[in-house]
C-alpha cells in the first residue's frame, strides 16, 4: 500500500494543494443568496433605476404646486431712450435697478398633469417588479452555480476513489506478471484504466475551478468562491400537472407585472397627449420695487396679477401626430403582455418536463450503480479466478464509474432544474 501511496500523492498533491493550504468558511444555499441579494451590481443597479422612476413622479407633479421667482434687473441706457429698432421694439430702454418676484401657478391643462403622475406611478411600481425579477434571476443564478460547485465536487471524489481502486487492481496484477502468474498485456490495460481515472480528474477539477468562478460572479464578486458548501436535502417531486404551476406563474411573475404596469403607463401618457388639444388655464403675479430709476412719471413699486388662457389651434399636426404615437405605443405594449405571458406558460411546461426527467433518473441512476457494483463484483471474482479476462473486469470497473458519475449527475441536475421550475413560477426566492 505505502508503495502506491507514495506513486499517487505528487499527483493528488497537484491537485489539492489550494485547497489545503486553508480551510474555506462553509457557506450554505441560503448565506449565499443573502450574500448575492446584498452585493451583487445587478440588484443595485436596478434599485437605483426604480429610485429614478420614483423622482419621476415627483418631476411629473411638480406644476401642482406654484413657482416663485426672484429677480433682480439692472440696465443702463442714454437719457430719454424709449424704443429701439425693430419690427416690435421694446419700450423698456431706460436706466433703472429693480428687485421682484414672479409667482405663477397652473390652473388646469384639462386633466394633462394628472395622467402624466398617474404614468409615471405606474412606471415607478413597473420598476419595482423589475427589481424584484432581477433579484429572482440573480436567485436563481446562485442556485445554478452552488449545484454545479457541489456536482464537481463530488465528482472530484468519486474520481479520487476510482483513481485508488484502479491503483490496487493495477498493483495486483504487476505483482502477479511478476510471478508469472498474469500476461504484460493485464498490465498494460490495468495502467491504461489507472490513466483513464487521472484524465477524468483533471476534467472534474477543471469543471469545478469554473464552477467556483461561475459562483463567485452569482455572488456579486470578481473572485473565485472560496467556501466549503453545505450538501441540500433531497427536494420533493415535481407536481403532478402544469395547469396550476402555469396560472401561479401568470400570477406571480414580476416580468409581467412589470409589463402590465408599463401598459397602464402607457395609456395614460396618450390619456395626456389627447390633452394636449384642450386649453390650459394659469396665473401669474408680479411684485417689487425699483429703488433707483432716472424716468420722471414712473412708481417705484409695482405689482400686477394676470390669467391665461391658451387654446391650441393648428400647429402642424403634432398635438395629432403625438396622440397616434402614444396610442400605438399602448397597442404595442397589449400584445407585449400576450407574447410574455405566452413565454411564460412554454417556460413553466419546459420546466416541468426538465424537472420530471430530472426526477425520473434519480431512480434509473440508483439502480444502474446498484447493477454496475454488482457486475464488478461478479468480474472481479471471475478474473481472480482465472475464469475471465482483464477486458471484463476494466469493461466492468469503466461502468461502475460512469453510473456514478450519472447518479451524481442526476441528483444535482435534479436540483437545479427544480430551482429553475420555481424561478418559472415566480416562487425562487
Amino acid at each position: 500500500m505505502l508503495p502506491r501511496l507514495k506513486r499517487l500523492s505528487p499527483f493528488f498533491a497537484l491537485l489539492a494543494s489550494p485547497a489545503l493550504a486553508q480551510t474555506p468558511p462553509k457557506l450554505t444555499l441560503q448565506d449565499a443568496v443573502a450574500i448575492a441579494l446584498k452585493n451583487h451590481p445587478q440588484i443595485q443597479a436596478a434599485q437605483y433605476e426604480a429610485n429614478f422612476a420614483h423622482q419621476q413622479v415627483v418631476i411629473n407633479r411638480s406644476p401642482y404646486y406654484p413657482k416663485l421667482n426672484g429677480d433682480v434687473t439692472a440696465s443702463q441706457a442714454n437719457s430719454s431712450a424709449r424704443i429701439g429698432a425693430g419690427d416690435l421694439t421694446d419700450s423698456r430702454i431706460f436706466s433703472r435697478f429693480g428687485q421682484g418676484a414672479v409667482l405663477s401657478q397652473l390652473v388646469t391643462d384639462s386633466g394633462r398633469t394628472p395622467n402624466l403622475v398617474a404614468g409615471a406611478r405606474f412606471n415607478a411600481q413597473a420598476a419595482g417588479q423589475n427589481l424584484l425579477a432581477t433579484r429572482f434571476d440573480v436567485v436563481l443564478n446562485v442556485n445554478r452555480a452552488y449545484f454545479d460547485v457541489l456536482h464537481a465536487q463530488a465528482v472530484i471524489k468519486t474520481a479520487t476513489e476510482t483513481i485508488e481502486a484502479r491503483q490496487t487492481l493495477s498493483d495486483q496484477v504487476t505483482e502477479l506478471a511478476k510471478n508469472k502468474l498474469k500476461s504484460q498485456l493485464d498490465v498494460s490495460f490495468a495502467e491504461v484504466n489507472v490513466s483513464e481515472a487521472k484524465l477524468l480528474l483533471l476534467r472534474a477539477q477543471e469543471a469545478l475551478d469554473a464552477a467556483v468562478a461561475e459562483l463567485g460572479r452569482a455572488l456579486g464578486s470578481d473572485q473565485p468562491a472560496n467556501y466549503q458548501l453545505v450538501d441540500e436535502p433531497m427536494l420533493p417531486g415535481p407536481p403532478a400537472s402544469t395547469d396550476e404551476l402555469i396560472a401561479q406563474a401568470i400570477k406571480n411573475r414580476p416580468e409581467l407585472a412589470s409589463l402590465r404596469f408599463s401598459r397602464d403607463a402607457a395609456y395614460k401618457f396618450f390619456e395626456a397627449e389627447k390633452d394636449l388639444k384642450r386649453p390650459t388655464v394659469s396665473i401669474e403675479a408680479v411684485g417689487g420695487f425699483l429703488p433707483y430709476i432716472n424716468t420722471s412719471g414712473i412708481p417705484t413699486e409695482y405689482e400686477a396679477v394676470a390669467a391665461n388662457v391658451s387654446i391650441p389651434v393648428f400647429n402642424g399636426h403634432l398635438f395629432s401626430a403625438r396622440r397616434e404615437a402614444a396610442h400605438e405605443r399602448a397597442l404595442e405594449s397589449d400584445q407585449r403582455i400576450r407574447d410574455q405571458q405566452q413565454t411564460i406558460a412554454r417556460d413553466v411546461r419546459v420546466a416541468y418536463g426538465s424537472a420530471l426527467t430530472a426526477f425520473r433518473r434519480i431512480d434509473v441512476t440508483a439502480q444502474f450503480l446498484r447493477q454496475a457494483a454488482l457486475a464488478l463484483d461478479l468480474a472481479r471474482g471471475r478474473y481472480n479466478l482465472g475464469l475471465s479476462s482483464i477486458v471484463e473486469l476494466t469493461q466492468a470497473e469503466l461502468n461502475l464509474t460512469q453510473a456514478e458519475i450519472e447518479n451524481l449527475s442526476a441528483k444535482y441536475d435534479y436540483q437545479s432544474q427544480y430551482a429553475v421550475l420555481q424561478y418559472t413560477i415566480g416562487a425562487l426566492r
